[in-house]
């Protein structure tokens, strides 16, 4: 979604005006980020967005909104052409819209108390194509999905074990360690071999599973009883 050297286009929703400013501070004094926008609620934003001036690689929503909220946003935003990657900022105890974000089409999801460089490894990578999920949100986010499967026609399709048959035992070994949170890095250190490495055969697994993204990889690990989420999560 970037191209060369450009920085990444970020546009920050969130109805707290300081929340917005302090985001704002922090990304706007990274080289490689640049804040082409801001929007106090979700009707305000899918208007700022149209108009090319705020045209964005990445997106960080509020979950929690007056009006029209973070979910909905999300998904009308996501229903336009060539849409931009969406981090959903969150609390720990929003459960049940992690799940409808996760269904809307969000690529990643962040807790609002977070550390300045968690915020931005989150939307580095969800720039990158990858799905940020804060840890701790992990066993929250499989937990849910597996309490409230997703409806006929849902986006995120249950889990087939017959699917994993699909996979070399080296892709089972990466869909296990996702399904523990662990990032690209992590896991190619636990395996010893090249983040590179990993990175092809993450995006083997998505492809033969039929998965959207990391999330999804997560929550089929979880359901298919790859990874023990009491171990590699904070």
């Amino acid at each position: 979604m970037t191209s060369g050297d450009r920085p990444i286009r970020v546009f920050l929703v969130d109805d707290q005006e300081l929340v917005r400013a302090g985001f704002a501070m922090i990304l706007d004094a990274t080289a490689d980020l640049r804040v082409v926008g801001s929007a106090g609620d979700g009707q305000t934003a899918l208007d700022a967005l149209r108009r090319p001036e705020h045209s964005a690689d990445v997106v960080l929503m509020d979950i929690r909104m007056p009006g029209l909220d973070g979910v909905e946003t999300t998904r009308r935003l996501l229903a336009a052409p060539a849409p931009p990657r969406v981090v959903m900022l969150t609390t720990f105890d929003d459960h049940d819209l992690l799940i409808a974000a996760l269904r809307a089409g969000a690529s990643g999801f962040l807790v609002k108390d977070a550390g300045p460089a968690d915020l931005l490894a989150a939307i580095r990578a969800a720039a990158a194509g990858e799905a940020p999920v804060a840890p701790r949100l992990v066993r929250r986010l499989i937990d849910s999905f597996v309490l409230a499967p997703p409806a006929a026609g849902a986006d995120c399709r249950p889990a087939d074990s017959s699917r994993l048959g699909r996979l070399t035992a080296r892709e089972r070994e990466i869909l296990a360690a996702v399904g523990l949170g662990l990032s690209n890095s992590e896991i190619a250190a636990r395996l010893q071999v090249a983040e590179s490495t990993v990175k092809t055969h993450l995006g083997s697994v998505l492809r033969k599973l039929e998965l959207r993204d990391r999330v999804q990889a997560v929550i089929f690990a979880r359901t298919q009883g790859l990874a023990d989420v009491s171990q590699g999560i904070d």
